[in-house]
């Protein structure tokens, strides 16, 4: 029997909502086929706004969508969802939840499960997303649908699970080294004479530059360095202090870090 619903959200989290108005304002999805359970009243006037159906239960939400995206926290699911609801197609956006424990609690036998790790930048429509679709590798449609809908918010990667820690560490986790490495710069900046201001804008540009240098070019990044770091000139000069203190192993052994701790949290 179809579904009223084309996607069902339990637990609106800010996320959530950020994957909301990326479907329903670039017109992918319509807000009549969205149906949310777990709304608070921060994130009511937001979703009235956007039109999306609102419901009690989570029952009724699972019951009446074709795709159900699980964003509430780990004890919500815990204690409401685990042994409680049943659906075949489920999106998990919950954090350091693998998928057989998300199948487990519906049905291992029944449910196939994408599950996403996102980043901050994913509020702007500027993210990367990570996904395990492999249980959707059969069916092209659903692939489709749930890489469109990611589409909405940033670029999609689609991993293997196994890849899903190295991708919070480096794309998730990754945000809070690029906004210390931007506040570090805009502190320099401020330190020889700029405004915060000033320093702000030339930090945040270089770095979106570059990113979109490394993006176009076919050059290796190696080889861009190479060419930004003029002999005799002062480029080299600072490279040749981040190479003294080690940058390189100070960023891996960060993100060595973070992998670690989420291999820890995830259940």
């Amino acid at each position: 029997m179809k579904k009223q619903f084309k996607l069902g959200i339990i637990g609106c989290s800010p996320m959530a909502c950020n994957i909301l108005k990326g479907a329903v304002l670039s017109d992918y999805l319509h807000e009549k086929k969205i149906v949310v359970s777990g709304v608070s009243e921060k994130n009511f006037e937001e979703l009235s706004y956007l039109g999306v159906r609102m419901a009690d239960e989570d029952t009724d939400v699972a019951a009446n969508c074709e795709y159900l995206l699980l964003a509430c926290g780990r004890k919500y699911f815990e204690e409401n969802i685990a042994g409680k609801i049943s659906h075949t197609k489920v999106i998990s956006i919950i954090p350091n939840l693998r998928k057989n424990t998300v199948k487990n609690a519906f049905g291992a036998n029944a449910v196939r499960v994408a599950r996403c790790a996102l980043n901050m930048p994913c509020e702007i429509g500027s993210g990367v997303v990570g996904i395990d679709m492999s249980d959707f590798n059969c069916v092209t449609d659903d692939i489709e649908f749930i890489s469109g809908l990611f589409n909405c918010v940033g670029t999609v990667l689609s991993v293997d699970e196994s890849k899903l820690d190295g991708v919070s560490a480096l794309g998730v986790d990754g945000t809070a080294y690029t906004l210390m490495f931007i506040d570090s710069l805009i502190d320099a900046g401020v330190k020889h004479g700029l405004t915060k201001n000033e320093a702000k804008i030339l930090a945040v540009q270089t770095m979106i530059g570059t990113a979109e240098l490394v993006e176009r070019e076919e050059q290796s990044v190696s080889d861009l360095l190479l060419r930004a770091c003029v002999k005799g000139g002062t480029a080299i000069e600072a490279v040749k202090v981040l190479e003294e203190k080690d940058m390189r192993n100070i960023l891996a052994e960060a993100v060595s870090a973070c992998v670690k701790k989420a291999k820890e949290l995830t259940l």
